[in-house]
């Protein structure tokens, strides 16, 4: 069943009836139901009255076609349209609009985008100490981009649509994808290693909890073309770097680490297809978000016997490297990859920060080897960062493999941390000077000294309007302003103008030439 829906005037809406099937008919509103094979023989008895469907400029009417077969809240999950609609009908006087923002995202008024610039300086000094350089991609990509395998959550949570050419896109969910495109499309133009940040806009149709937003800004640091674990070191070594420079400790905050391999060994010991490991992971990732026998029931289902889902459960118990060992045995590869990398912590100097936690998979299907967790260790937060190797990847995409590791760190549960640890900083506004002129033929001249002024590096806040004094001074302690110049006409006269240092109260005058 497929209904029509058509809007418009009274008088017009008379005139289509008259033309086209019995309807249900309101004022301004005509409701057609018809079987789908008879929806064209609706919309030819419009199209005969030579009504533009998307134009209220030209047309009278408005149209909306809706099918029973997907509902307008399924369409709403997954991103495809079954319907075809007219903006709405401009309405006559003023519409109340609602003032908050899209569920799940977020207005940055002054004061909480001076506390995203402050953490955004923080992100790109620290790369730019690990000798990284910043690179940026479309918030918009192709979906195929992101439609890897199933049973990741990402896969459900993409915002998505078909553009007006007919391409399915989605709005970026993670930057890493992106990277690998670029990668890809640069070939063999720029020299390995990469090492390369991004600090992003991200969106993921998701439940929100404490520190999950559906839109959020992450920061990734990759490195593309370093096989050994010296390129993970170095990455938890960077995020080390940048919680020590915001005040956070190794008593706040911990790092999982494990490595993908050790679910490649168990599972190839009990003989479960290679094709089931990105899947495997995706159940694992799930640990300690859903009841154990629920874990259990899935993978069965992907194939694992009674036996290896035992063995596997145990495996991910373990919280050392030498229970590891004797359940792997000495020549493992995972268990030389995380000794080297625990052994590289301790030069590095941060392996109180680091602990093994075979358990940690991560839930993206396209790690292959180490991986790595930030974690709260309150537990009151969710993962804080993760990250891991990726050396496989870019084949998906059509490339030529290339060793790879990142992580994504996000910028809303950071800030949930430096709350619960009273570690926002005071980012108040800061100006050099206030400029005011004394008599409102003096504007331009106030206008002129404030040009002096910016144009040798310092900030001004021009008073634009004839103000009185005491509103002035107010200003001046609102903007947290260092001097306030004043132009009168008796020192404009002179060549000269007023300077009050508002934190010390001294006056003087000086030449407007010698203004520093």
């Amino acid at each position: 069943m497929t209904t029509l829906i058509i809007r418009g005037t009274r008088a017009a809406a008379r005139s289509l009836k008259a033309e086209a099937m019995p309807a249900i008919s309101i004022p301004s509103l005509l409701i057609y139901r018809h079987h789908p094979r008879r929806l064209a023989t609706a919309l030819s008895s419009i199209r005969h009255l030579n009504l533009s469907l998307f134009s209220h400029s030209t047309s009278p009417f408005s149209l909306c076609v809706e099918s029973s077969a997907q509902s307008p809240a399924a369409n709403a999950r997954s991103g495809r349209s079954g319907s075809l609609a007219a903006p709405p009908a401009q309405l006559d006087g003023v519409q109340k609009i609602e003032v908050n923002p899209p569920k799940g995202t977020r207005d940055f008024p002054p004061e909480d985008m001076r506390l995203r610039s402050w953490l955004f300086q923080n992100f790109r000094e620290v790369s730019q100490l690990f000798g990284f350089e910043e690179v940026d991609f479309p918030v918009l990509e192709s979906e195929a981009l992101f439609i890897r395998k199933a049973g990741e959550e990402i896969r459900d949570q993409l915002y998505c649509f078909e553009d007006r050419g007919n391409r399915r896109v989605a709005l970026r969910p993670e930057l890493t994808p992106s990277l690998a495109r670029l990668v890809i499309q640069k070939g063999k133009s720029v020299p390995l290693p990469l090492k390369w940040f991004a600090i992003g806009q991200c969106w993921r149709y998701e439940r929100m909890t404490r520190g999950r937003r559906r839109e959020h800004y992450q920061w990734n640091m990759d490195i593309i073309g370093v096989p050994d674990v010296t390129a993970e070191a170095e990455l938890i070594s960077s995020i080390i770097t940048f919680f020590k420079r915001i005040g956070i400790t190794s008593l706040d905050v911990g790092f999982k680490v494990s490595s993908r391999k050790v679910l490649q060994d168990v599972l190839r010991c009990y003989s479960v297809p290679e094709n089931m490991f990105s899947r495997v992971c995706v159940i694992i990732d799930k640990l300690e978000k859903i009841p154990i026998e629920d874990i259990k029931k899935e993978l069965k289902s992907a194939e694992l016997s009674e036996v290896a889902i035992e063995e596997l459960l145990q495996v991910l118990s373990v919280k050392s490297l030498e229970k590891l060992e004797e359940k792997l045995g000495t020549d493992a590869e995972a268990l030389a990859d995380l000794k080297k990398l625990f052994s590289l912590a301790e030069k590095y100097g941060y392996s109180e920060w680091i602990q093994f936690d075979a358990s940690v998979v991560r839930g993206l299907a396209y790690y292959t080897g180490i991986v790595f967790e930030g974690f709260d260790r309150e537990g009151k937060l969710r993962a804080i960062c993760g990250g891991g190797r990726y050396d496989k990847l870019l084949s998906t995409f059509g490339g030529d493999d290339l060793p790879a590791c990142g992580f994504g760190f996000g910028d809303a549960v950071i800030v949930e941390l430096l709350k619960e640890k009273g570690l926002i900083p005071e980012l108040s506004l800061q100006v050099d000077n206030i400029v005011c002129s004394l008599d409102p033929d003096l504007q331009g001249a106030a206008s002129s000294v404030a040009t002096i002024l910016r144009e040798k590096g310092q900030t001004v806040d021009l008073v634009l309007e004839n103000k009185p004094l005491k509103w002035v001074f107010k200003r001046a302690a609102r903007i947290n302003a260092g001097r306030l110049i004043l132009v009168g006409s008796d020192e404009w006269r002179r060549g000269t103008v007023g300077v009050k240092i508002l934190s010390s109260g001294e006056q003087y005058e000086v030449q407007v030439k010698e203004l520093q």
